[in-house]
Formats: C-alpha cells, sequence, structure tokens
C-alpha cells in the first residue's frame, strides 16, 4: 500500500483534532479512525507522526502497557 503524505498529514490532523474535542485517549481515536476509514491498526502505525507516536509512548506508560523511563530530579 501506497501512502501518500497528505493522506499521512491528514489522518494525523483527524486524530489529533478528534482527541482535543472529545478528551479521548490517542489510541482510542486512532482505532475510532481505523475502523471509519477500514485500515488494520498495524496499517495505521505508518500513518501516524512523530508527535503522536511520542504522545501513544505517553499514554503507554501512564497505563503501564511500557515500562517506565527513568528521569532525573530535575
Amino acid at each position: 500500500m501506497l501512502i501518500e503524505p497528505t493522506f499521512k498529514n491528514q489522518f494525523s490532523k483527524l486524530i489529533i483534532e478528534h482527541v482535543t474535542k472529545t478528551n479521548c485517549t490517542y489510541m482510542d481515536a486512532i482505532l475510532k479512525y481505523c475502523a471509519d476509514y477500514e485500515i488494520e491498526p498495524e496499517g495505521a502505525a505508518k500513518l501516524l507522526t512523530k508527535p503522536i507516536i511520542e504522545k501513544l509512548v505517553e499514554e503507554g506508560r501512564d497505563l503501564h502497557l511500557l515500562p517506565k523511563k527513568a528521569k532525573l530530579p530535575f
């Protein structure tokens, strides 16, 4: 599947807008748009921008799905 950069940017904007409007998690927003656009969640990984990936990792750590990253005390 060839992914156009415009669709990647549009998909990411839709995710961010949905999260800010509904106050849901990024994971929930991604899964919603995967269902809407009939995209497999594994395929959606190619559509995510770096800021969204970073937010997903942060959410995963907050929900104890990923190991905590050591933080310096300053």
